[in-house]
């Protein structure tokens, strides 16, 4: 049992409620031995460390595609009750096999929820396999290097509300032996081996394939390499950030497109999808930032006004070295 990684998940809780003066506390829960782990774990901080003086509420979101989910649900609001503690249920009536879909209903009503009742911090049960499992997700999907190193132990959301995963550093064979030591009850869900979701095969047939005839290491390698990405992805953002200060107009929505296009294609790409993201709240696709940038950086664009492409309500054009964004009327 490795007893120092159980104590360094404790006091990662306690140090970052103390950092920022933490009261409201919500823990997204499933019923799995992840988020149940979490449960005895902040309960035993709350009455150690504080004196039952922080408030933890519970939340869950039933998606109602499981032929168990009743019984699942019945299971954790059991358990709530027996911690005497409070629990949120949210019940989604569309039936989906979407892991993404599902992710995207339960961080949105997740979020909604904390910033509607006044909480600070939103704890999740993501652990170590997670991290790699969502890796190889993402690198099948092509995704980029920001999407590659996204899920960290904390964030900023909105305001003073955060997101913390304290299990990142925590492997899922010591959080299911933990629980076992300390009775904990585990709900036990069929559907991690429906090998219809593609986490699921991820998870039971290609890491271990790939453990037992390519590279036994290969978990500890990606977590590494999500490791080195995620600084790399730190410094694109503030070389980013950089530019875009540098290269905004000061009382317009333009930039200026000249001092953009001496850059590197990557950051010409992010510096537009921010200036897009910073005035009309929209992300606009690589492709079509391509087809603006192959445009201004091979000079087939006039200088006066001349339309380049649109995009929903909102139209780009260049006049003299400024690329401006103009609504449509």
């Amino acid at each position: 049992m490795r007893r120092h990684n159980i104590n360094e998940t404790y006091n990662l809780i306690h140090c970052f409620i103390n950092k920022y003066f933490i009261k409201n506390i919500l823990l997204a829960i499933s019923g799995g031995q992840d988020s149940i782990y979490l449960i005895n774990t902040l309960e035993k901080l709350k009455k150690k460390e504080y004196n039952n003086k922080i408030t933890i509420s519970y939340i869950y979101i039933d998606h109602q595609w499981k032929h168990n989910s009743y019984q699942q649900l019945k299971h954790i609001i059991n358990y709530i009750k027996l911690i005497n503690s409070n629990i949120i249920v949210y019940q989604i009536k569309k039936v989906t096999l979407s892991e993404d879909e599902c992710r995207r209903y339960r961080y949105n009503i997740i979020i909604q929820h904390s910033i509607k009742y006044n909480f600070q911090l939103i704890i999740t049960g993501h652990n170590a396999n997670d991290k790699v499992e969502t890796f190889m997700q993402n690198t099948i999907k092509g995704s980029s290097i920001e999407s590659l190193s996204n899920l960290v132990i904390k964030n900023k959301i909105y305001n003073r509300l955060f997101i913390l995963r304290p299990l990142l550093k925590l492997n899922r064979t010591v959080i299911y032996w933990t629980c076992k030591k300390f009775y904990l009850p585990i709900w036990s869900d069929a559907t991690n081996y429906f090998y219809k979701i593609q986490r699921n095969r991820i998870r039971q047939e290609l890491i271990p394939y790939i453990q037992q005839y390519i590279h036994s290491n290969i978990e500890n390698n990606i977590k590494l390499l999500i490791n080195n990405y995620y600084y790399q992805n730190e410094y694109i953002k503030q070389s980013v950030l950089k530019l875009y200060l540098k290269s905004k107009h000061n009382k317009r929505i333009a930039i200026n497109y000249t001092i953009i296009n001496k850059q590197n294609f990557i950051l010409q790409i992010k510096v537009i999808q921010l200036f897009c993201f910073q005035n009309i709240q929209t992300y606009l696709e690589s492709q079509k930032i391509t087809k603006i940038m192959h445009e201004i950086n091979q000079g087939s664009i006039a200088l006066d006004l001349s339309q380049i492409v649109n995009y929903n309500n909102f139209k780009f054009f260049i006049y003299n070295s400024w690329m401006y964004l103009k609504i449509k009327v």
